[in-house]
């Protein structure tokens, strides 16, 4: 089961950023929109591949419900998921990657992933100490942080 802070137990342990065992949260110092305009202006700048851009918001506003501005981004790298399926065809539940972008109920922006080496971690084929597991892992962290303002 998932544990998660208050926003204000987390700013006071971690400032702008911190992780809760699987989760990875990195605050934004913009909107959603711009956020994930940022973030996915920096994937593709990195060469991976954009799958989707999923608008939570806009799926609860369709069925005549409200959201806080919620979207996720779906993208990949093959040249980092393939080792990993490789490795354990199970790995392609978890791949693409996922980064969702979302406003708290204090109104903060935040974007969140799951840490590479967590999500894999109930594979048995996955060794937590594989290269692509790091470069996913500092891919992301990159990402997000430039997509934050950072």
């Amino acid at each position: 089961m998932k544990r998660f802070l208050t926003l204000a137990a987390v700013t006071a342990l971690a400032g702008p950023a911190f992780a809760d065992d699987d989760l990875m949260k990195v605050q934004s110092s913009s909107d959603v929109a711009s956020t994930m305009d940022a973030l996915e202006a920096a994937v593709e700048g990195a060469g991976a591949t954009v799958f989707a851009r999923v608008d939570h918001a806009g799926g609860a506003e369709g069925v005549g419900m409200q959201l806080a501005p919620s979207e996720v981004l779906i993208f990949g790298n093959p040249k980092l998921g393939t080792p990993a399926m490789q490795a354990d065809p199970l790995a392609g539940l978890f791949l693409p990657m996922k980064v969702l972008v979302y406003e708290d109920a204090d109104g903060q922006v935040w974007l969140a992933y799951e840490d590479p080496e967590e999500m894999f971690d109930e594979l048995d084929r996955i060794d937590d100490d594989a290269e692509y597991i790091q470069q996913m892992t500092g891919a992301l962290g990159k990402l997000t942080e430039k997509a934050a303002g950072g």
